[in-house]
């Protein structure tokens, strides 16, 4: 038997399913990963700092107006859809055998193509709040209030993303960490396991099926009952349970 098939039997047979993802699913919807950038040259600063400089709380609160404009060209791609994986996940929770995404990404496109119940460790770029007061905005209030953009109480209106140097969000972790307890199946995708805390959370999975989706080698390979080194896209579409069972429409298209 074939890894996908083994896979397929798998996520059949599984009923509380996890996807714990990173960078790799977003890079197949076309959104870069914004560390390979490299050195960046501020034309305003008269100096290069690096992705992890710039996307720090520190930078935010000393820069203001150079954080906006690098996030808005390295964090947000508008144009980026749900692909192939990203579907294939949402019809998975439908069709019961999934119970969670956690994931590590923050554009947003597991909500968009379907799926229920995300936990976003780093937070999202959909979503934004003053600094000062607490009032929530969307997306475009930080896009279109240039170069930096104010709450109506005079804050600083910035985005829910988890910048370097900031703790990631206890609710979200504690659902986290519940929801891999609990799996029965663990499926790793398009992440090299090094960012931390948020690569530590695998150390929860008890469950009978870890499965390994990466194009690189990971910490977790050694323990993985399948590793599999192609796209993660045609992976978890080609391994959809067939029609019947728990699940009484059929799959989604490859694209949409």
């Amino acid at each position: 038997m074939d890894k996908i098939a083994r896979l397929k039997e798998i996520l059949a047979s599984s009923r509380r399913a996890v996807f714990f993802g990173g960078a790799g699913m977003s890079t197949e919807s076309g959104i870069p990963d914004f560390r390979s950038a490299g050195g960046i040259y501020s034309e305003t600063l008269h100096q290069e700092f690096s992705p992890e400089q710039m996307a720090s709380h520190s930078f935010l609160m000393a820069h203001p107006a150079e954080f906006f404009d690098f996030y808005r060209r390295r964090f947000v791609y508008l144009s980026a859809a749900p692909n192939a994986g990203h579907y294939a996940l949402a019809e998975l929770e439908r069709c019961g055998h999934l119970a969670a995404v956690v994931t590590q990404n923050i554009d947003g496109l597991h909500q968009a193509a379907g799926s229920q119940t995300v936990y976003e460790l780093h937070g999202s770029i959909r979503r934004a709040h003053c600094m000062d007061c607490g009032a929530h905005y969307e997306l475009d209030y930080i896009l279109h209030h240039r170069p930096i953009p104010h709450c109506s109480c005079g804050g600083i209106v910035r985005p829910d993303v988890v910048l370097y140097e900031e703790s990631l969000d206890n609710d979200t972790i504690e659902g986290a960490v519940a929801a891999i307890r609990a799996a029965d199946t663990l499926i790793i995708g398009g992440t090299s396991l090094i960012v931390y805390p948020a690569a530590g959370l695998i150390d929860y999975f008890r469950g009978e099926h870890l499965i390994l989706i990466n194009k690189s080698e990971t910490r977790a390979d050694s323990r993985a009952e399948l590793v599999i080194r192609e796209p993660i896209g045609d992976v978890l579409h080609a391994a959809l349970p067939d029609v019947g069972g728990m699940c009484d429409t059929p799959k989604r298209p490859l694209v949409e």
